[in-house]
């Protein structure tokens, strides 16, 4: 047995950049994992992961060249199967023998174990140890097979009958144990040791890899490619600081990790320069020339200290010439084109206030059951008007109803039908061009917000109304009409939807209860209620709070009581991790556990009251006593917000509980003392769940 480091190298066609890295990563993992079935490398092994526009590939340490033979105990059958009356193997166990390579003469080797009370038969079996040459074809074919490709590309080799089916074509495969070749047919790809380098920068016509160690030496110093991807992504991220650095120290270059990635896998030698624009662009709304680009030209916008943009930009090329100008002039004349038309559009679109674009909403369906812009808006608008109501926030009432009258405007403008991510913010910038407050022009572009995780909030109360109106109206219309997410599907990011109005409540402790204004909001749009949405709505605050390092068990017991009063879920549950820490709260939570279920079992239909007359044993009166006292005071803790509070009154019913359950039997043969102590118990289970379900508690 020899052991060696591996390298596995596949050249292709250039691959797609925004899956390149990915691709990468698993072809490399399922290489791993294959020869760590096989016996062949440790799971632990140390491995480096290649991917570049034409590449992917592996190296991995300490691959054996042959797996050790293993001695291996094989299940045959039962033995009532395997041997007849008289001990003697039976034609099954034979034919079974003969399957797995052995015959009759092993016979002698069989021994019996029992399981589960019956006999079974098994063998020693050794076995013997796979080859790495002889699995490596499929170890390559598989690892491919399994890749995350979206879309796939048939082509034909060279022999003009076979078709194969790759994300690209291939057109080499490297496969070396240390020094050596090790055959293998993938792709229609005979491997060797030759690749290719950088299409223009090579030093070399092809590279000869002389050992699977010296492969990322020799394609960076003969082939003039960066193999690693993380590698030549620190080495643009530097590289773009520097650049910056040497034109001013008060420029840095736009953080966006997914540009950052989507450039690198661009590139196999990067080199970052700089290009310029002229300055009268910049009194284009900067968002619209930083998305140009970006999206477009794949540039490194640069931003001032004060956040303003530059009227430079970075280039990453692929090409190192001595001389760059040319390089540098023709993306200047590229981009140029790109902000004159950002710049037409928003000269154009300031030419009519945002209310004459909302004609135009009529024109663009929303969805075919749910009608057009125009509708949506409307509805909108209509619970945004709930919401200012419902908070009494009356003097807001005319900015909210402006702000979600307004929201959809821009979606008619030159400047959105081109750059659809701009919805929203240049709501903002052409409200605030035609006068119109501050206040209204940020909540255009913040009703949109979060738009992501980890995105910001809206940054003003009407911002918050109409937001919530928004995502309000997209979760009922859709739900309404049965459009809800399945499995991963969730085409009109609803999740992302539901998760934003959470954050919302919560993050700005508004005192809305969600429940309430979501039948609300049905009503009045008169949309179909959805029997899923209101599940939905509470898997997502799980989800959210799990997240946040809550507890399953004090999660379900406070989206238990399904109070709709999101803000407050916070508080509840820091309660009940305050409740959790006192002596009596598992008593308190088996008991309240108890109460749920012989309630359950009673099947009461309706709310029963106590009559004090039928209290006949001194411990039904000395808990309905205590539970006078205490659901008095613990509601009204309850009512002023203290929840932690109302929780540690509820330890005084423990001793009155215990005894209750002790002494009285509440399913009396007396039909009215029965009906009377499951009045009590009724009145108790309400006031143990007022901050939670305790008996979720309960293990």
């Amino acid at each position: 047995m020899k052991l060696d480091n591996l390298l596995v190298e596949l050249l292709t066609e250039e691959l797609p950049p925004k899956s390149q890295k990915q691709l990468g990563i698993v072809f490399g993992k399922n290489i791993k994992e294959f020869l760590a079935k096989q016996n062949l490398v440790s799971e632990i092994s140390e491995e480096i992961i290649f991917s570049t526009p034409r590449r992917i590939g592996i190296h991995l340490k300490d691959v054996k060249d042959e797996a050790e033979n293993q001695n291996v105990s094989v299940k045959l059958m039962p033995a009532s199967v395997g041997l007849d009356a008289s001990k003697k193997p039976t034609e099954a166990l034979l034919k079974k023998l003969y399957a797995i390579g052995l015959d009759e003469k092993a016979i002698n080797r069989i021994v019996t174990k029992n399981e589960n009370d019956a006999d079974v038969l098994y063998i020693d079996k050794n076995i013997e140890g796979v080859k790495l040459k002889d699995i490596i074809s499929e170890c390559i074919s598989s690892s491919l097979t399994r890749l995350p490709i979206k879309k796939m590309m048939s082509y034909q080799l060279s022999d003009g009958w076979t078709t194969v089916n790759f994300v690209r074509p291939a057109h080499g495969l490297i496969v070396l144990h240390g020094a050596n070749i090790i055959k293998a047919n993938v792709l229609g790809v005979e491997s060797n040791r030759t690749t290719l380098g950088h299409r223009f920068e090579s030093k070399k016509e092809s590279i000869e890899v002389k050992h699977a160690d010296e492969y990322a030496h020799q394609m960076r110093a003969e082939g003039s490619v960066i193999v690693s991807f993380e590698e030549r992504k620190v080495l643009i991220k530097n590289s773009l600081k520097e650049k910056a650095l040497s034109l001013s120290n008060q420029l840095t270059p736009i953080d966006d990790e997914g540009l950052l990635e989507e450039v690198t896998a661009l590139v196999e030698y990067p080199n970052v320069l700089v290009g310029e624009f002229e300055s009268k662009f910049l009194e284009v709304p900067q968002e619209c020339l930083i998305l140009t680009m970006k999206a477009n030209q794949k540039y490194f916008p640069l931003i001032g200290k004060n956040q303003k943009l530059a009227n430079q930009f970075l280039i990453v090329s692929n090409i190192s010439p001595k001389n760059t100008d040319l390089i540098i002039q023709g993306n200047e004349k590229v981009i140029r084109p790109r902000l004159s038309d950002a710049e037409f559009f928003y000269a154009q679109d300031k030419k009519k206030p945002l209310k004459e674009y909302l004609v135009q909403l009529a024109n663009i369906v929303y969805h075919n059951k749910l009608g057009s812009q125009a509708d949506r808006s409307a509805r909108v608008k209509l619970i945004a008007s709930l919401i200012v109501k419902t908070l009494n926030h009356s003097k807001l009432l005319d900015a909210a109803l402006l702000a979600s009258d307004l929201s959809k405007a821009d979606l008619s403008t030159n400047m959105v039908g081109e750059f659809p991510e701009l919805q929203g913010i240049m709501g903002r910038y052409y409200a605030l061009n035609e006068s119109i407050s501050e206040e209204v022009a940020f909540a255009i572009e913040d009703h949109y917000k979060p738009r992501f995780s980890g995105d910001t909030l809206p940054r003003s109360t009407v911002g918050d109304v109409v937001a919530l109106a928004d995502k309000i109206e997209t979760l009922i219309g859709l739900f309404s009409i049965g459009e809800k997410p399945t499995g991963d599907k969730d085409p009109f990011g609803l999740r992302r939807q539901a998760i934003g109005i959470i954050r919302i409540l919560i993050d700005k402790n508004i005192d809305l209860n969600l429940n309430n204004m979501i039948s609300e909001s049905i009503r009045a749009t008169q949309l179909s209620e959805s029997k899923d949405l209101h599940p939905f709505i509470y898997d997502r605050l799980a989800n959210f709070f799990k997240e946040q390092g809550y507890a399953a068990l004090d999660i379900e017991a406070v989206l238990a009581i399904e109070s709709g009063q999101i803000n407050e879920i916070p508080k509840r549950l820091n309660a009940i991790k305050e409740f959790l820490l006192l002596p009596e709260s598992k008593d308190l939570a088996s008991a309240n556990k108890r109460v749920g279920n012989i309630l359950k079992k009673a099947a009461l239909k309706t709310t029963l009251k106590i009559d004090r007359s039928l209290l006949k044993d001194e411990a039904e009166i000395n808990l309905h006593k205590t539970l006078d006292a205490v659901d008095a005071e613990a509601r009204k803790q309850y009512q002023e917000k203290d929840y932690a509070g109302s929780l540690k009154l509820l330890c005084k019913l423990k001793s009155p509980i215990d005894q209750f359950f002790n002494d009285v039997m509440v399913n009396a043969e007396d039909e009215s003392l029965k009906m009377n102590r499951l009045a009590l118990l009724e009145k108790l289970h309400s006031a143990m769940n007022l901050v939670a379900d305790l008996s979720q508690l309960s293990s």
